[in-house]
């Protein structure tokens, strides 16, 4: 697995070398901005609204804004004087249990490999068996790309995994939306409705299950119009007038799961059938090839 940085884990007199890989990427399709008369890439320019002219790159320095259009210059030598020293070390500050860290604070994910030296291997695995069994994780910081980073490492299946934090000023505050959401009161029924919702969409978390329709849709008309089609507008869709009645809406909501789930399992059920009707002509179609 193609690494982006390489060092090592240490907590206490442990030291494990490891390597850092991306775990997710996104899939989603990059246009660029086209000149429509001749289908050339447009270039962004740097351009001073002050003297009217193209600024080049040695002319570039960077602000803090204080106040409104409010500067303070800031020079290479001043970022210099703040830098975080280079470590190729991910140090472990703690041991926490997973299920205390809200997913509020996961940033990015990443694999940790381990190192192709075999006896640099036992302490991965060792760290990883440790974390299984006792459903504990890491929480750490290290330097990336200039970055000091706070990070989480965690065992996922027979693999480290390393998510990075946002810090705790990172977020932001929710207790605006607490407060309003406390003037509220629900009704019993209501809830019990809530919960019948609920318990009609309850399932097993299948990530596979879950399409990106309008990337699916997006890449087919890219393709079609490559082809030299012309996609098909949709239909437009009326909305329905919404439901006041909250009591309303969720009995239509329990009918209308009810109603979804009914039709998926009778067109599994057909699916079903026409895969075993068709199982079963093949080895008739293939004993007639072989008495030929």
């Amino acid at each position: 697995m193609r690494t982006i940085w390489n060092g090592s884990i240490s907590f206490g007199l442990v030291n494990i070398p490891i390597g850092l890989a991306v775990a997710t990427q996104r899939s989603d399709v990059a246009f660029r901005t086209l000149h429509r008369e001749c289908g050339t890439p447009i270039k962004q320019k740097r351009w001073c609204p002050f003297h009217e002219r193209d600024v080049e790159a040695d002319e570039l320095v960077k602000g803090w804004e204080v106040a409104k259009g409010e500067f303070v210059i800031v020079e290479e030598s001043d970022l210099e004087s703040v830098a975080l020293q280079r470590s190729q070390s991910i140090d472990i500050l703690r041991f926490v249990s997973l299920e205390e860290v809200d997913p509020m604070y996961f940033d990015k994910t990443y694999y940790l490999a381990p190192s192709s030296a075999d006896a640099a291997r036992r302490p991965y695995v060792l760290l990883l068996r440790a974390m299984q069994e006792t459903g504990m994780a890491a929480v750490g910081k290290f330097v990336l790309w200039g970055k000091e980073n706070l990070c989480l490492i965690r065992a996922q299946g027979d693999t480290l995994a390393l998510q990075t934090l946002f810090f705790a000023d990172d977020i932001r505050s929710k207790a605006e939306i607490e407060e309003s959401v406390e003037a509220v009161e629900l009704k019993k029924p209501e809830l019990e409705l809530a919960g019948q919702v609920i318990q009609s969409l309850v399932g097993e978390w299948k990530p596979e299950d879950f399409e990106n329709e309008y990337r699916r849709d997006l890449k087919a008309m890219l393709e079609a119009k490559l082809a030299g089609e012309t996609p098909r507008r949709p239909e437009p869709v009326s909305d329905e007038a919404p439901v006041i009645d909250l009591m309303e809406a969720l009995r239509r909501s329990v009918a209308d799961v009810q109603e979804r789930k009914r039709g998926a399992e009778e067109e599994n059920g057909s699916k079903k059938t026409k895969a075993a009707s068709a199982g079963g002509s093949r080895p008739r179609r293939a004993s007639t090839r072989k008495s030929a």
